[in-house]
Parts: structure tokens; C-alpha cells; sequence
């Protein structure tokens, strides 16, 4: 009777992994799809400009349309999951992502392409933090989840530079239609696939934080349009001031109205726990070093080394392979080690990466100066994003997992886009005294030919013009490297792991916030003794 009870059990457990892990695959895919949209259009965007007649100026909205609405949404659309339930959300999200996309690839006129980008916002904006939260709501406790977790972060880590390859690939062999019809098909496998392999969570009665929402959706908005247009037009310039203003009063009533909410869209205690708190600030600085590494080494390969498109996307390739060894590595020590170490090292490593990319100059060559401290930042970013996602969900309850992930989320986006109109700033600084010392030089030396040029466009051309750009682009690298730094110096005086975040690592019997008596209103999940007993040695 032991032995025939006995025997099911293997072909269970390996039914439920292979289960598993195609749930992983649906949801990662998904990530991957909305991630990779912020870069994958960079390398189109020649192309776009040529065929829908963008100038200059309005072209760099076919990116700020994407990110303003999708930075803007996300914390209304984790939220949106914790009540209708996540994966009727996930799907819903999915499916106009997809139709945003379709009408973004048919576009005829430019104000068409810019509506559907933002729709593609939205889209993206109620997907991701519901990929995230349904990883939670999935996966156990303990190696399970660490392992999700690894794939999640590797995929968001590696997005960006997987999106600058296939955007390479697609211009050059199709289309610039395609860098938006590639993800019709992709979206509609994943909505498919999705009821097949992941459970409907619980829906949670309740209702809609209707004035958080819109506060902290319009504050986020103009926060994300105001440094786009610091980058653009200057940090002084009126608009820009207005947007910052305006920013700051409705993030100020957003915190009020979520104070005085029974329901709140943000709960406010997730920010009292210091890990959480210094994984979102971790976030905030590396995603800022991130956005900034990835934009302008695409300047440099294409503009200095003259790569092609497709070039110029391979170049990132093994970026993204580093990120993901790195994230398995992670996920697999995270248990014996704790996430500090991790968190520490890595961000050191971007650092140095970061650092190591300030020597760049004119004479500087892919494999020589570029490889290097592109695979170094990578490895550093792979162990980083793993550490920073189990921290800053960990322990959360499972009707909160929404609003965790989506304030994840939302400072990644914030972060890249405060952090990219810096580094603007920094390189157009950089550049403009450059510029002084080389337009004298090439009015000395520069053919007729060239002086003609310079005279009807204004652009100095090579090598005095990539003297300028190579001078910016160092100089970018240094407050990108500081970014880095100052995420290091959070982990190691701020994050704090507790026996209870090991015991949840290595798959022990410490109970989720909100499934014992360690919740409140106020100190929120895990609030006891134990819970915050800092783990010896970690």
C-alpha cells in the first residue's frame, strides 16, 4: 500500500515543474515584449522620420509618448490586478498592447503613430506589474520563486539591449513597420497560452482608489514629461518649471488622499520597511545608469565606429547574455548568502563598468574599449535586478503584490527618465566647451567642401565632430558611474536582511504578511521580533 501510494509522486512533482515552467515562459515573454518596446524603436527612428515626416524636434516623441504613459500607469495598473483578478488583467493588458501595436505599424500620418505609442503605454502599463505580481501569486516561496524571479530579472535587465538587436535586425532586413508588427503575433500567443498555464488569483472586494489614481498618474506624467523636457529644452526653460511645479503638487495631494484612504492604491507602509524603501532607491539610480549606458554607447557604435544598424544591435548582444548568466548565478546563492552581498557587489560592478567607459575617446575601438566594461556593467546589473526584485516584493502580502511591483516598475521608468535628461544635460555641457576648441581647429583645417557643409547645417564633421561627441559622451559616463556609486552606498548602509527575508529564500516556514498576525495598517507586513531581527553575518 506504501509503495502504490508512493509511486504517483515523481510524475506529479515533474508535471508541476514542467507546469511551471511554461507559466515562466508566458510571463517572462510578456515582460520581455513590453521592456524591449523602449529601445526597440530607437534604430527605426531615421526611418520613421523619413516616411511620416517628423522633424526633428517632435521625432523624439515617438519614444516620450511610450514612456510617459507607461511610467504613468503602472502603479493604476498593478492595482488593477490585486482587484479583478491578475490574470484577467494580464490578458486584457496583453490584448491592447497588441491592437496599439497594429495600429502603430499601419500608421500613415505622424499624430497616428504618436497616439498608438501611447496606447502601447497604457497597454504596457497594466501587463508588466500584473507579469511581476502573478510570479508571487504562482511560484512557492523559497528556490521556486528565487529561480522565476532570476528569469523576470534577467529578461527586464537584458531588454533593452535585446530590443536594439532586433530593431537592427528588423530595419535592415523588412521594415520599420515591423519593430511594432513583431509584436502582434508574440502578444497573442502569450494571451492564448495565458489561461492555459497560470491561475486566475483571487479577486480581491474592494474598490478603485479613483483620486489616488488620477493624482498619482497626472503627478507621475508631468514628473516624466518634465525631465524629457529638461532634456530638450533646459531646466530653466518655463515649461519645464511648470511640469516640475505641478509634479510636486500632485504627488504632495497623492500622498495625502493615500493617508486618508481604507483602500489605498499605494499603500504607504510598503515605504517604511528600510529594505524596501533602499531597494526602490536602488532602483531609481541604477536604472538611471542603465538608460543612460545603453543610449549612449548607440551614439557612439553608430556615430564614431560607423556601425550599421544591424551592427550596432549585435554589439549589445553579449550584454544581454552576461545579464542572464549572472542573474541565474544570483538566484541560485541568494539563499546561502542573502541579497546585501549581491546587491553590494553589483552595483559595484556596474560602477566599474560605468567608470572603465569614461576613457572612451576618438581612437577607441569595440573590442578594445567597448566589450570590456560593457560585459563588466552587464554581470553587475544581472546579480543586481535579481536581489532588487525579491527585496522589494518579499514579504508583501499576496492582496499588495500589485502595488509593489507597480511602484518597482514605476521607478525604473522614472529613474531612466530623470537619470537620461541628467546625462543630456551633462553631455551637451560636455560637448559645447569641446565644440569651442574644435570649431577653430576645423575652420583652420577643414576643405571648402566641409566649410560649406558646416556653414548650410551647423554640424562639424568627422573627426572634429567625433572629438565633440566623444567628449559628451565620457563626460555622461561619469555622472552615470555616481549614479551607480550612490546605489552602493544604499545597499550597504540601508539594506538590512533579516532571519525572516532568509527563511523565505530558502523556502521556510515564515509566514507571507497578511497569512499570520505580523500585518497592520500601520508597520505593515512582517512587523514583529523576528521579522526585524537582523540574519547574523548577512
Amino acid at each position: 500500500m506504501t509503495g502504490s501510494r508512493a509511486t504517483p509522486a515523481p510524475t506529479a512533482t515533474a508535471h508541476d515543474r514542467n507546469r511551471g515552467g511554461l507559466a515562466l515562459l508566458v510571463i517572462a515573454s510578456c515582460q520581455l515584449m513590453v521592456v524591449l518596446d523602449v529601445t526597440i524603436v530607437n534604430i527605426a527612428l531615421p526611418h520613421m522620420q523619413k516616411d511620416l515626416g517628423f522633424s526633428t524636434e517632435n521625432l523624439s516623441w515617438v519614444v516620450n509618448a511610450y514612456t510617459l504613459t507607461f511610467g504613468g500607469l503602472l502603479l493604476l495598473g498593478g492595482r488593477l490586478g490585486d482587484i479583478l483578478g491578475r490574470r484577467r488583467v494580464f490578458i486584457f493588458g496583453v490584448l491592447l498592447f497588441v491592437f496599439a501595436s497594429l495600429l502603430g505599424g499601419l500608421s500613415q500620418e505622424g499624430w497616428q503613430l504618436l497616439a498608438a505609442r501611447s496606447l502601447q503605454g497604457v497597454g504596457g502599463a497594466i501587463a508588466s506589474p500584473t507579469a511581476l505580481s502573478l510570479i508571487t501569486t504562482t511560484f512557492r516561496e523559497g528556490p521556486e520563486r528565487n529561480r522565476a524571479f532570476g528569469v523576470f530579472a534577467a529578461v527586464s535587465a537584458g531588454g533593452s539591449a535585446i530590443g536594439l538587436l532586433a530593431g537592427g535586425v528588423l530595419v535592415e532586413w523588412l521594415d520599420w513597420r515591423w519593430v511594432l508588427f513583431v509584436n502582434v503575433p508574440i502578444g497573442l500567443l502569450i494571451a492564448l497560452a495565458t489561461p492555459r498555464f497560470i491561475p486566475e488569483s483571487e479577486r480581491r472586494p474592494g474598490h478603485f482608489d479613483i483620486a489616488g489614481a488620477l493624482t498619482s498618474t497626472a503627478g507621475m506624467v508631468l514628473l516624466v514629461y518634465g525631465f524629457i523636457r529638461a532634456s530638450e529644452e533646459g531646466w530653466t526653460e518655463a515649461l519645464t518649471l511648470g511640469s516640475f511645479a505641478a509634479a510636486v503638487v500632485l504627488l504632495a495631494v497623492f500622498i495625502l488622499v493615500e493617508r486618508g484612504s481604507k483602500q489605498p492604491i499605494t499603500p504607504l507602509w510598503m515605504f517604511r520597511d528600510r529594505n524596501r524603501a533602499g531597494s526602490y532607491a536602488m532602483m531609481l539610480s541604477l536604472a538611471a545608469a542603465m538608460f543612460g549606458m545603453f543610449f549612449f554607447l548607440t551614439l557612439f557604435v553608430q556615430n564614431v565606429l560607423e556601425f550599421s544598424p544591424l551592427r550596432a544591435g549585435l554589439a549589445f548582444l553579449p550584454v544581454s547574455a552576461v545579464i542572464a548568466v549572472s542573474a541565474g548565478l544570483a538566484s541560485q546563492l541568494l539563499p546561502k548568502w542573502g541579497p546585501k552581498p549581491f546587491m553590494v557587489v553589483g552595483a559595484l560592478l556596474a560602477a566599474a563598468g560605468l567608470g572603465w567607459l569614461t576613457l572612451t575617446d576618438v581612437h577607441s575601438t569595440y573590442l578594445g574599449s567597448i566589450l570590456g566594461p560593457m560585459l563588466v556593467f552587464g554581470f553587475g546589473m544581472g546579480m543586481q535586478f535579481v536581489s532588487l526584485t525579491l527585496m522589494a516584493v518579499s514579504g508583501v502580502a499576496p492582496k499588495e503584490a500589485g502595488a509593489a511591483s507597480g511602484v518597482l516598475n514605476a521607478t525604473q521608468q522614472v529613474g531612466g527618465s530623470l537619470g537620461l535628461s541628467i546625462l543630456v544635460t551633462t553631455f551637451g555641457t560636455a560637448s559645447r566647451n569641446e565644440a569651442s576648441d574644435q570649431v577653430p581647429k576645423f575652420l583652420r583645417e577643414g576643405t571648402p567642401a566641409q566649410l560649406l557643409e558646416f556653414r548650410r547645417t551647423g554640424q562639424l564633421p568627422s573627426p572634429w565632430g567625433d572629438q565633440v561627441l566623444t567628449s559628451g559622451v565620457s563626460s555622461a559616463f561619469v555622472v552615470a558611474a555616481c549614479f551607480a556609486v550612490l546605489a552602493a552606498l544604499v545597499a550597504l548602509f540601508v539594506i538590512q536582511v533579516r532571519s525572516s527575508d532568509l527563511a523565505r529564500l530558502q523556502g521556510g516556514a515564515t509566514p507571507l504578511a497578511g497569512e499570520g498576525a505580523g500585518e497592520d495598517a500601520e508597520t505593515g507586513p512582517g512587523a514583529g521580533p523576528d521579522t526585524d531581527r537582523p540574519a547574523k553575518g548577512r
